[in-house]
Order: structure tokens, then sequence, then C-alpha cells
């Protein structure tokens, strides 16, 4: 059953032509979750999910590859599944996907369970139990509060199992913070210097102009989006609305992630490309995890129209989802950030990483009457500017 179910996951993508920007989001979304989310519902997760990797590191990927595929699904998908002014069209579809995902975390954090994953052996599982953590976050109903206890109990102690991976001096830190953050939520009880010191080390990395060093040093890679920016925000966001953590810190965290947000705009280029330099070029979308973050969160600058970001991010997402090869014959992600590239692969990427580029549909989690998706289409800055238009200067923070 669950093999058939990942199967329907493949194919051509459905015609989507004349589909509005919110239409093809969401075929898209659920494209990429389906096998994953089929195959974790049926404890299968193992038993079907491909091992892509970099030659030599398969059977070390094979190891984390699963919660990877999880974790990062479930991050992107959260905010959709949490929407409650949710479109009659959509209905159904939400509830067959919380009901997989619940079922798939069901399983995942089972000692008993044939698909029962690795939360503690190596450094890689404290990566992706974050991006499972991050997903109880956004959305605390669907993937927390219906979960039956007893899950509820096996997801706290998968999460609390963690901690014996010590993180790495650089975004790392934010992966066990993330962790505490979601523990403090629904437990009442997660570790505050944990918390606070991937804060404080993140606050002392700020390089100016709305982003931050991935350690003491400077990157030129999109850290800033799939890790640092949303993760920061979250975890400070569930410490003060806990009464642990000022409020003047989350409004100076979100005063940089918007001139963050203002920058990531300014990289997409006139057909939906960007500049692909930097690290893990193979998350494809999910390198705009920051400005999805913003916009679901409603706090785009002024001057940045939720409509033309809206039509940013589909172009993004179109030229990184799109082109042939980027999907296996069942439906599965292969390696690449414009088809299948898998040289751009680098010694950690696995099949299961490739999904964080989920969190590129984060605004799905806006209903339908959101100035996101009611907005008319809208030319982003760069096909402002190389079309001839009038365009303002910009500035720094």
């Amino acid at each position: 059953m669950g093999e058939q179910r990942a199967r329907a996951g493949g194919g051509a993508l459905p015609s989507v032509a004349k589909a509005t920007d919110r239409e093809y989001w969401l075929e898209m979304l659920l494209r990429l979750a389906e096998p994953v989310l089929a195959a974790g519902a049926q404890g299968q997760l193992k038993a079907l999910l491909p091992i892509e990797a970099a030659p030599g590191q398969q059977e070390e990927r094979r190891k984390v590859s699963h919660l990877e595929a999880l974790g990062r699904t479930l991050a992107g998908l959260a905010p959709w599944l949490e929407l409650t002014e949710v479109p009659r069209t959509e209905q159904a579809r939400q509830l067959r996907y919380a009901g997989l995902a619940r079922q798939a975390i069901g399983h995942a954090t089972n000692p008993q369970s044939r698909d029962f994953l690795n939360f503690t052996q190596g450094g890689q599982p404290v990566v992706d139990a974050a991006f499972l953590a991050h997903s109880l976050l956004r959305a605390p109903t669907q993937l927390w509060e219906k979960l039956p206890p007893a899950t509820q109990q096996q997801v706290v102690q998968a999460l609390q199992s963690t901690r014996v991976i010590k993180p790495g001096y650089s975004n790392w830190l934010l992966f066990s913070a993330i962790i505490e953050a979601a523990l403090l939520k629904f437990t009442g009880s997660g570790d505050l210097m944990r918390m606070d010191y991937a804060i404080k080390e993140h606050q002392t990395w700020y390089k100016g102009d709305g982003t931050y060093g991935d350690g003491p040093d400077f990157h030129w890679d999109y850290y800033n989006s799939y890790v640092i920016q949303p993760m920061l925000l979250d975890v400070v966001s569930t410490l003060v609305a806990a009464g642990k953590e000022n409020k003047d810190l989350l409004a100076q965290l979100w005063a940089r992630a918007q001139r963050y947000a203002t920058v990531q705009e300014r990289l997409i280029g006139p057909e939906g490309s960007f500049a692909a330099f930097g690290r893990s070029l193979a998350y494809r979308c999910g390198a705009f995890q920051h400005l999805a973050h913003v916009a679901l969160h409603q706090q785009l600058p002024p001057d940045l129209p939720p409509g033309q970001v809206r039509s940013a991010l589909t172009a993004v997402i179109r030229r990184t989802l799109e082109p042939k090869g980027t999907f296996d014959s069942m439906g599965w992600l292969q390696i690449g950030l414009c088809g299948h590239q898998p040289s751009i692969g680098e010694r950690y990427i696995s099949t299961g990483s490739l999904y964080l580029c989920t969190t590129a549909f984060l605004p799905l989690g806006l209903p339908p009457t959101a100035a996101f998706w009611a907005q008319p289409p809208q030319d982003w800055t760069a096909r402002q500017i190389w079309s001839g238009q009038d365009v303002k200067p910009d500035h720094a923070l």
C-alpha cells in the first residue's frame, strides 16, 4: 500500500497552466510531500526512500536520510496543515495530509516500529530533529495537539534524546536551540542555556545589513535562509511567548529579517534563477525559506508588496522544480538545482536532504484572502530593472 501511494507522487506535473499561483503552489508542494508521507504513514519510509548520495557516502547517509526527509518535508508543509481558513477546494487534501503526517511522526518516534528513526547516532540527527521540532512549532494544533498522548510522549523522548549530540560552533547551535524551544512550548520545560547560548552567539556573529555569520566568519551561501534567520526568529518568539525573553530583542531580529528579505527578493533574477554560490544548492528553492518565512508572518517591509514576492517565489519554484530530472520515476527528488545534477551534492547531501525545498512554500499557511495571494501578480525587482522600469535605489539597514 505504501509503495502504491509513494508511486502516486511520480509522473508528469499536473496540468496547471491556467491555475492560480496558489493552486500551482499547492499542487507542487503535495507532489513533493506525497512519497515521503505516504511511505512514512505506512511505516515504510526506510523501505521505500531511495538513497542517492555522493560517491562512497551512500551507506553513511542511509543512517540519517529518512529523518531528513520527514523533518524537512513537515517543516515546509506545516503552515498549510495548520491553516484554519482553508479553501473548500483544499479541505479534503489538508485532512488527508495532516493524518499522514501524524501517522508518520508516530512511526518515526516509536522504538517498536520498523520505521523508528535515528535521533542519536552521529551528528546529523540533531539537524533533522530540529526541522521536525520546527514543524511542530509551525503547526502546534495539527502536528502536536492532535497526536495521541502516547505519540506525544514518544516525540518528547525522541527530541530529548538528541541532547547527546554536541552541535558544531556554527548555525548548528540553532538546531539544539529550536529543539529546546519546542520542548519548552509543549512540555513547559526546555534547556534555557542551549537556547540562550545560540541566541547570544548569533548576536555576536551579526555582520550588519541584515546578515549573520555562520559561526564567527561570513560565508557566501544561503544559510541565513536555510537555517539561521527562520530558526533564530522562532526560538526567540517562543521564548518571548513564554515570558523568558525580551520583546525588544525580537523586534531587533525582525528589523534585520526584513532587510534580509529585501536582499533575498533582489537576488531572484528576471527568469527565476538566482546566484548559485555557496554550499547546499541542492536544496533548490529552499534557498528562499527566509523570504517565504517573512511573508508567512506578514512582516514584509513596506516597499516589498506581497504580490511581488509571490510572483518572485513562484518563478523560483518553477525554475528549480520543473526541469526534467528533478524527480525520479517514483516521484522522489533527485540531487540537483536545475534538474538532475549529482555533482552539486556535497558529501552530506542525500535524497532526504533535498526536501528542504518545501520551506519555500510556507506562505500556503496564509488564507487566500491575505494580500500575499489576493494581490495581482507583479514584476519583482530584477524584472523591473532589466526591463527598463524606473526603480527606487536600494539602501543598507
